[in-house]
């Protein structure tokens, strides 16, 4: 690594951190090229060699499906918290357990080829950006990144390491998604100009106070090393493992939740890249009669978001898109008998409305589906797009191949230059959401892409990048 390299490298720093991924990277390159995805090598035993920073929840599952795919091995695992980790360690138990992933880093970065991230939100930026700097390919839980500039960051960043990159929108790689995209391309229901997309998240707490610290933390858990990249704060229950993602600290709300699910079909069959402006109206929370709570910490309980995509090269004009959470649905369309359910599995839909017609789908982009149904079955377009074997199953072993195909060798489904716009679109419609707190209500949010900030409401842009406190920097 250079000198003018080594002054841009991040600072996730314990004291030694910065010094040792720096000598990492400088030795990387006697490290068998196979590891960097090198043109004709492959690895001796054709196995994938992860390591898993979340072992528990979402990440056990996606440590899991890695080694399902038959090509993979998982070498190490890192987990904050001994109890959610348990059942990933008793899985694999040669792989060597960390709780600090800078630790990790330092140490074992020579013995393993690919990192899996599925931590909260907060602290998906840092680890990837260092694991991809020491060359590694990266699959990351969804959404990508807690902020915009973070989102943006890791999209050049995939392409300057040059390493294999996968956001766990699953779905991305179901049937449905293409199935939509040649209904679309074959002019099944014309041009779409108006898309919704709704949910019935958050099934956790929002719109609540921030609750009184706790009498103890859990002796399985290091506290300082959950809140990683986020502001130092006392313990309190109930926070970890799940409810952090009410909490704009840590998490995303329901658009980080269920965007990435459900908004990736309209990305892809639309060809959308960026959001050129958006307005929001969020749920109201009364603590007594005519007493509105005001709590800035937390997400809200709903909101209904609408966002403006420019033209692109697959539409007419602007694409309108609408965002409803909460259980908020839009109306049924009218192609729909009296008696016909409409919308997807667990609250979850995304809606296409067309000059010719309608077409929708449920989570994952499962059950795709023309309006009036009976069209469905009689739908005629070519097939044009590969489907990824397994569907959204198959979206973890199509990492695995690909970082063993090495980088640039095969298509992903959510690969960073992909998955980045999708998760940017999605935070800038979290700027005006959180635009509520600051008495932006009702100001619609132009936004500058170049320039990454909102041009005419300055007060939301200081959530486009944070300040990370000490011992986990994180600098471009």
């Amino acid at each position: 690594m250079t000198e003018e390299q080594d002054k841009s490298t991040p600072n996730p720093s314990r004291r030694e951190f910065l010094k040792n991924s720096t000598i990492a990277a400088a030795s990387f390159m006697i490290v068998p090229r196979f590891v960097l995805g090198g043109k004709g090598f492959i690895a001796p035993s054709d196995r994938l060699l992860i390591a898993g920073v979340g072992a528990g929840g979402k990440g056990q599952s996606d440590i899991a499906n890695f080694y399902k795919s038959g090509k993979a091995e998982i070498a190490f695992l890192c987990d904050v918290d001994d109890r959610r980790s348990a059942n990933s360690r008793a899985k694999f138990p040669k792989a060597k357990y960390y709780k600090d992933w800078r630790e990790m880093f330092d140490k074992e970065s020579k013995h393993f080829d690919a990192v899996s991230v599925s931590t909260p939100d907060h602290n998906h930026a840092i680890i990837t950006y260092h694991a991809m700097q020491l060359g590694k390919h990266v699959y990351v839980q969804k959404p990508l990144t807690h902020d915009i500039w973070e989102a943006r960051l890791l999209t050049e960043a995939a392409k300057k390491y040059k390493v294999v990159t996968q956001m766990g929108n699953q779905g991305a790689s179901n049937d449905g998604t293409r199935l939509m995209s040649e209904w679309y391309d074959a002019d099944l229901i014309g041009d779409v100009h108006t898309v919704y997309c709704w949910t019935n998240r958050p099934v956790w707490p929002q719109g609540i106070a921030w609750p009184s610290p706790a009498t103890e933390i859990p002796k399985e858990l290091d506290w300082n090393l959950w809140l990683g990249t986020a502001p130092k704060k006392d313990y309190v229950d109930k926070l970890v493992p799940f409810n952090w993602r009410g909490w704009w600290d840590y998490g995303t709300g329901a658009l980080g939740d269920m965007g990435c699910h459900l908004v990736e079909a309209p990305f892809r069959v639309l060809g959308l890249q960026y959001v050129k402006d958006v307005q929001a109206s969020v749920g109201s929370v009364y603590v007594d009669e005519f007493k509105q709570g005001h709590f800035p910490e937390s997400c809200p309980p709903s909101s209904h978001i609408t966002l403006t995509f420019p033209k692109t090269d697959k539409t007419k004009g602007d694409i309108t898109m609408h965002w409803m959470d909460g259980g908020i649905q839009p109306e049924r369309p009218n192609e729909l008998l009296a008696s016909e359910k409409f919308g997807g599995e667990e609250g979850n839909g995304t809606l296409f409305i067309g000059t010719k017609g309608k077409m929708y789908a449920s989570t994952y982009s499962d059950a795709a589906t023309l309006l009036p149904k009976a069209l469905t079955k009689s739908a005629n377009a070519p097939q044009k797009w590969k489907r990824v074997p397994g569907g959204a199953e198959g979206h973890y072993a199509q990492w695995v191949e690909g970082c063993l195909a090495g980088y640039g060798k095969t298509e992903l489904s959510s690969s960073f230059d992909k998955a980045g716009p999708l998760t940017e679109a999605l935070l800038m419609a979290n700027l005006a959401v959180r635009g509520h707190d600051l008495n932006g209500g009702q100001v619609k949010l132009l936004w500058d892409n170049q320039a990454m900030k909102v041009t005419n409401f300055d007060d939301v842009n200081k959530y486009i990048q944070r300040d990370y406190p000490d011992g986990f920097k994180l600098k471009a």
